[in-house]
């Protein structure tokens, strides 16, 4: 992680970041105690550590990122993602665009707000998605234009 996106990710978390994190938690506890949810609170806490420290990774789409289809990029991913937003997403989302409004108010909280949406995004359509470091991404992308 460079020394820029810890600074931010240490921003972060002080002004407010842990909070929603710490909803994604939540989210993936009430996912876990039903045990049919299992799947939904291993997308959720992947995406709480996400919530946690955004800056310096970036979330794709797993089937995209790997280059093989799984079960969660497929049509039973959909139909996971249509569950999860009834259940969880709506209001995981909700407290991220709060989050991000506020936010942008002030100058200096408009790239915590920006994190915020693509944070709200995420959480509408979570299944199918992986967070991957920057610099994997980066180095992905040298070593395809490598003859």
């Amino acid at each position: 992680m460079s020394l820029l996106s810890f600074l931010f990710n240490l921003l972060w978390v002080v002004t407010g970041g842990i909070w929603m994190a710490l909803g994604w938690v939540l989210a993936a506890i009430l996912m876990a105690i039903t045990i049919v949810g299992l799947p939904w609170a291993r997308s959720a806490l992947t995406i709480a550590r996400y919530a946690l420290l955004p800056f310096g990774y970036t979330a794709v789409r797993r089937d995209e990122h790997y280059g093989r289809e799984d079960l969660g990029t497929g049509p039973l991913g959909t139909l996971g993602n249509i569950l999860w937003l009834v259940f969880a997403g709506w209001w995981l989302a909700l407290g991220h665009l709060i989050a991000a409004v506020g936010l942008a108010i002030t100058i200096i909280g408009i790239p915590f707000a920006w994190a915020h949406l693509k944070l709200a995004g995420l959480a509408l359509w979570p299944v199918g998605k992986d967070i991957v470091p920057n610099e994997a991404l980066e180095a992905r992308g040298r070593a395809a234009f490598v003859p």
